[in-house]
């Protein structure tokens, strides 16, 4: 009978364990969400605007990232709504830190495109902490105009 006790508090320790190491990644979404939307003439009188919306999704045990996009695009004319197009997806990034911890994080990103961005669309900072230590790294990603992104993280140092 002792060890039939023994050998079930095994078994639940085993379980107890497994359903820790299960236990499902957390994804929390960014702060900073924008749009931004630009309006354009047509010929024949035609109105047209489009908006665009981004945010990111941020798995804060591993520190992978998603960036998000949802684009809507109106065409009118005087008097009625003729098209209605939109699309959206998101795209999973590299880790921001190399281990698994528990994170925080907030983006940010530049405007479209204008006299302001170089290098096509511009590009986005991501901020993550380690919230078990004191740990804080910035990363930046621009659009290199040339097919491909360029990023940098660094990771801060305390005074």
């Amino acid at each position: 009978m002792n060890s039939v006790l023994k050998i079930c508090f095994v078994v639940a320790l085993s379980l107890a364990t497994l359903v820790g190491a299960a236990q499902a990644d957390e994804f929390k979404l960014s702060n900073n969400q924008r749009i931004s939307c630009s309006r354009g003439l047509s010929a024949g009188k035609l109105n047209t605007a489009t908006c665009k919306s981004y945010a990111y999704l941020f798995n804060v045990k591993t520190s992978e990232y998603y960036r998000c996009q949802v684009s809507l695009a109106l065409t009118r004319d005087n008097k009625e709504v003729i098209n209605v197009q939109s699309d959206g997806g998101c795209t999973k990034k590299p880790r921001v830190f190399e281990v698994d911890s528990n994170y925080s994080f907030d983006a940010t990103e530049t405007e479209p495109p204008n006299t302001n961005a170089f290098f096509g669309s511009g590009g986005y900072a991501i901020w993550a902490s380690d919230n078990t230590a004191q740990k804080v790294r910035g990363c930046i990603i621009i659009s290199s105009g040339l097919g491909s992104d360029i990023s940098k993280c660094l990771d801060m140092t305390f005074q």
